[in-house]
């Protein structure tokens, strides 16, 4: 089959997919689950239970705080034992409620069975129907930022969407919980294709695949043979091969223009694959968005395991089932080590954003920047094509405008930069304050 890749830039880094023919284990109910209100882009979402109510698996604890939120609900059963600020993956205390476990009880009107659900099987559903049911459910981005998945269902006036593209593409290293996830449930993950396609009225839909997944580029064409709206895009093996821009370019070879142009400008609904799972769930089984597939690895972890794990459930109680952190000097990661931010404390819970926790032993420490070279290898790498050093140097002086004049707001964060350059500068690490710094700015410049 032939491959396809995006046009510019990227990487490739030493592939560690520790955890590739690792099948998928229940991670146990924790003793204790802690849900911050903020788990997606947007406004915090608002508790709606309060100390010592009780909850079911399913029960609302949380609505969506505006238009661009997401509701959210308990994953376990039990007690509400308060609602105050935690720290989470950014490092800040923010509001969360925490819950103590008690049993196991569902809400009933979840459906739990196994039996497959088609579109067939539902000629009521409209596309109408389909999206408020993904909106009720919580359902945002599953591959990391979030972003309340309804609002991509509902293109800005001036767009039209014209196909659904599926982001299969796992370029990080480490990480295979959507790997897990395609390999374990296909036949889900089809129907939830087929659903996005209605909500969106399109016909025809890609799933993009990096070419290191063979068993999955297989078993998924097996999947939609006989289906012509359905295709199978074998992606190239360089990174950042899964960032949206970039699939959209591999995919159907349309460039998506800078900011505040999104892939639907080119008629592109770009979802992640476990998403595309957690929408059949929700319109299918009625099932809100309580628990995902989630990644724990490193290369001195004792037994790396992909993860079913409850929202709400701390990075430490999985790390412990892995056989605990490893001896020497550990960096926690939520997340893959290109794009991952590190963990101020193991006691921050898995999130709807939570693919992986990796951590890295020893070599975690960075070594010490030097002055650039001038060598411009993070502008050959740059996805986007902009220039970093420049970037990083204008975010370190702090002159906002003319970090917004060189596109600050175009970067994607993927760290390809960073990762290429010989004088261990902190490239995206400026670049991402800069880019806040500005964002930041042009935010204040639309209320004046």
């Amino acid at each position: 089959m032939k491959t396809s890749t995006f046009g510019m830039g990227g990487v490739h880094p030493e592939e560690n997919k520790l955890t590739a023919d690792v099948a998928s284990v229940v991670a146990p109910i924790p003793r204790r689950a802690v849900f911050p209100l903020q788990q997606h882009i947007g406004v915090p979402a608002r508790a709606v239970v309060g100390r010592g109510d009780k909850v079911k698996v399913g029960t609302l604890i949380a609505e969506a705080g505006g238009f661009v939120s997401a509701p959210i609900y308990s994953s376990v059963s039990g007690v509400v034992s308060k609602i105050e600020d935690v720290v989470d993956a950014t490092g800040y205390r923010r509001p969360a409620i925490i819950v103590d476990t008690d049993g196991d009880e569902w809400d009933e009107s979840i459906d739990r069975s196994d039996a497959l659900e088609t579109l067939d099987d539902h000629p009521e559903l409209s596309a109408g129907t389909v999206v408020e049911r993904i909106k009720n459910a919580g359902i945002t981005g599953m591959g990391g930022a979030g972003f309340p998945t309804f609002i991509k269902l509902m293109p800005p006036p001036g767009s039209k969407a014209e196909c659904v593209i599926i982001n299969a593409a796992e370029c990080e290293p480490y990480i295979t919980s959507d790997y897990r996830l395609m390999m374990e449930h296909a036949d889900e993950i089809v129907v939830g294709v087929e659903l996005l396609m209605k909500a969106v009225g399109v016909d025809k839909a890609f799933i993009g695949i990096e070419e290191n997944k063979p068993k999955a580029i297989e078993l998924f064409e097996e999947k939609t043979k006989g289906n012509g709206r359905i295709v199978v895009v074998s992606l190239k093996g360089k990174y950042p091969q899964g960032g949206e821009k970039q699939l959209v370019d591999a995919v159907i070879g349309r460039q998506v223009p800078r900011p505040p142009a999104i892939p639907v400008s080119v008629g592109a609904i770009v979802q992640n694959v476990g998403t595309a799972f957690a929408v059949y769930q929700a319109v299918m089984k009625n099932m809100p968005l309580i628990m995902r597939y989630t990644t724990v690895t490193g290369k001195d972890v004792v037994n790396p395991q992909n993860f079913v794990v409850r929202i709400g459930t701390p990075a430490i109680d999985l790390i412990d089932f892995c056989g605990g952190l490893p001896q020497g000097d550990n960096k926690v990661l939520a997340g893959g080590p290109m794009m991952g931010k590190a963990l101020y404390s193991t006691d921050v819970p898995v999130t709807k954003g939570t693919n992986c926790i990796t951590i890295l032993t020893d070599d975690a420490r960075r070594k010490e920047a030097q002055p650039c070279i001038r060598c411009a290898k993070c502008v050959s790498a740059c996805p986007m094509g902009l220039e970093p050093y420049l970037l990083s140097r204008l975010s370190e002086l702090k002159r906002w405008e003319n970090a917004e004049n060189n596109y600050i707001t175009s970067c994607i964060e993927c760290g390809s930069c960073q990762f290429t350059c010989p004088s261990h500068r902190p490239l995206l690490d400026y670049i991402r304050y800069g880019k806040q710094s500005v964002m930041a700015v042009i935010k204040s410049r639309g209320k004046k």
